[in-house]
């Protein structure tokens, strides 16, 4: 019984409460990486890694695009 108990303890606070952990970690980076985007969008002057990173995403977006319409026509 007490090799099963011991087990379980190490299960429980080295997995249970370690991936919880590392979640928590993510989870913190996350939403402050959103929050700070939100404000950028949400200022007139635009920053510039902003504009950048807004052009390369409608690039991406069109060239999906015409991709879709290629495969459609053919």
């Amino acid at each position: 019984m007490g090799v099963f108990y011991n087990i379980m303890l190490g299960y429980f606070f080295g997995f249970a409460l370690g991936v919880g952990c590392a979640l928590a970690v993510f989870y913190a980076i996350y939403s402050g990486g959103y929050r700070k985007a939100v404000e950028h969008g949400l200022q007139q002057q635009k920053p510039k890694r902003y504009l950048e990173e807004m052009a390369a995403a409608l690039k991406r977006a069109d060239k999906e695009k015409a991709e879709k319409e290629r495969a459609r026509g053919s």
